[in-house]
């Protein structure tokens, strides 16, 4: 039989040639391609060249996966990675990973891992009170990412709203539960919305502002609407940061509306909740302590590797009354009173420790080091802003966020002109940006997701961002002759 332990010599060599690789590739990310050009045939050939058949030497096998992920995948860690909010992760996140690998504790129960689930409790009361709620009256759980952060809301939601839903679901709601977000927010909310047997009729979409705000006198119109019609208003989803735009929906409106007419508020802040981070920016997020519950990623602006996002609320009791159940073998709660295993109150059941990386990190760089970077990615946001205005682009945004949606004016009413210069930018390999509708106008977004960008990166990115427009410039005049 294979010795899946290896020997300690093994060991230590195939780490040391594992490190060797892998830091390689974390020095110098920004000498690659930011996206590879994937030969779909070689990457399948690459794949299954390994047929299980035949065992390889280790060195072999790891190098293959390392070439592998280092020729074909995106590299969202490069420092000209506009992005989707995928981060650079930190050193120390990465360490935390390895440490939790060789564990391995199982968060189901406090008794198995009486330090994991603790380490985690004292994040998520942490959290609950960087965010405003008080820690000794408020709950959470951390969670795989922000569509189970959300989904979670939505459940915790209708067992408030109506106590028998934990036992006979929707059987117990003669009404349609209605959720009410902007059109800027998030998809997961509607696929959320299917998940739990809603449909996506219940989710009504609430028209934008001029900022791309959640529209109060729009939603209030909904909500009697529904109310004549006969439908349930259930809650109000209010976006910090919404991923298109930026934007920051009313959260003090919503809140009274939301008192006003007996409706969960939940916040989807996703992102924009890492500007608690910085006491110079935490008042973008005024009105999120006066929400039931919270969406937290910090896999996005905290740095650290997939997935880490929490789920907060300041009902204290909601998650064991919307997930708890006992059986015959599981271990019995945690032998303080109150400790709650983890399984009752998440949707997730056998899951790694993935507050660690959120722990490790924040005992070694403190809020003073997350602080700095919060900040230099809005310094940065601002500097790209400039130097685009400088080189003749426009601005459709109007975002705290280090997020820019912009296009050359001349060609705002072409929607192939972002499109075009989106695609060329990718397959140059040189950045990675995508486009963005606002108001009927297809623009290009960048975000700053990484807290190596230096103005030297934005600069470059922006020079090519005109050799591009002045290709497109020339084609179009020959095309014209």
């Amino acid at each position: 039989m294979k010795n899946f332990n290896l020997t300690q010599l093994e060991r230590k060599s195939l780490i040391s040639k594992l490190f060797l690789q892998l830091d390689d590739f974390y020095e110098n990310t920004r000498d690659l391609k930011v996206s590879p050009k994937p030969n779909r045939a070689k990457l399948k050939e690459l794949i299954e060249s390994i047929n299980f058949e035949v065992s390889l030497q280790p060195e072999e096998a790891m190098s293959n996966i390392v070439q592998g992920l280092r020729q074909y995948d995106l590299h969202t860690s490069h420092p000209k990675y506009f992005g989707l909010f995928n981060p650079r992760t930190n050193f120390i996140s990465i360490l935390s990973d390895l440490i939790t690998a060789y564990f391995n504790p199982q968060l189901a129960a406090w008794s198995h891992s009486p330090f994991s689930v603790q380490v985690e409790t004292y994040l998520i009361k942490t959290f609950c009170e960087k965010f405003g709620y008080n820690k000794d009256k408020a709950d959470g759980t951390f969670a795989s990412g922000g569509a189970e952060a959300n989904l979670t809301a939505i459940l915790c939601a209708l067992n408030n709203k109506f106590p028998e839903f934990e036992t006979n679901g929707h059987l117990n709601t003669s009404k349609r539960p209605i959720i009410y977000c902007s059109k800027e927010a998030h998809h997961s909310i509607v696929k959320a919305a299917r998940n739990v047997g809603l449909g996506s009729k219940s989710v009504k979409t609430v028209c934008s502002t001029d900022s791309l705000e959640l529209d109060i006198s729009n939603l209030i119109q909904l909500i009697e609407d529904d109310i004549i019609e006969g439908n349930s208003p259930l809650m109000v989803i209010g976006t910090a940061g919404t991923t298109g735009a930026g934007a920051i929906d009313p959260l003090e409106d919503i809140s009274k509306i939301c008192k006003l007419y007996d409706m969960w508020f939940h916040v989807d802040a996703a992102f924009g909740g890492g500007a608690i981070m910085n006491p110079e920016y935490r008042n973008w997020l005024k009105g999120i302590e006066l929400s039931n519950s919270i969406t937290f990623d910090i896999h996005k602006w905290l740095s650290v590797s997939m997935g880490t996002s929490m789920f907060l609320t300041n009902k204290p009791d909601i998650l064991s009354k919307t997930f708890n159940i006992s059986t015959e073998y599981m271990p019995k709660d945690g032998v303080i009173d109150e400790i709650k295993d983890p399984y009752t109150h998440s949707i997730q059941w056998s899951r790694r420790f993935i507050g660690l990386k959120l722990y490790l990190s924040l005992a070694v760089f403190g809020w003073e080091g997350y602080s700095q970077v919060i900040k230099h990615h809005i310094d940065m946001g601002a500097f790209l802003k400039g130097q685009l205005i400088q080189n003749g682009w426009k601005i459709y945004n109007d975002s705290k966020y280090p997020i820019i949606c912009f296009s050359d004016p001349k060609h705002e009413n072409n929607p192939e002109f972002a499109e075009l210069i989106k695609t060329k930018v990718i397959e140059s390999g040189e950045a990675w940006i995508s486009s963005y509708p606002i108001k009927g106008i297809n623009t290009l977004r960048a975000c700053i997701t990484n807290y190596s960008t230096t103005k030297e990166d934005i600069i470059e990115f922006v020079n090519y961002l005109a050799v591009l427009k002045k290709e497109y410039f020339e084609e179009k005049h020959l095309i014209a002759l």
